[in-house]
């Protein structure tokens, strides 16, 4: 399991990458600060979804720091 499917690796603060709903065919990120974690399960195959700190929403595709 990818670190961006577990909620544990998924941290307030750090900068992570995201794909939008209305980008998830295209699967374009959208990189930014996490402010709240959505997901409620320990995993999720998509991808933890998380809100950052400007508002968009989205899942989490990659972890670009901690």
């Amino acid at each position: 399991m990818q670190p961006n499917q577990q909620r544990s690796q998924i941290k307030q603060g750090i900068h992570v990458g995201i794909v939008l709903k209305q980008d998830q065919r295209s699967g374009k990120l959208t990189e930014g600060t996490v402010k709240d974690i959505l997901t409620s399960s320990p995993t999720h195959p998509h991808g933890i979804k998380v809100r950052l700190t400007d508002g968009k929403v989205g899942r989490v595709q990659t972890i670009t720091k901690e």
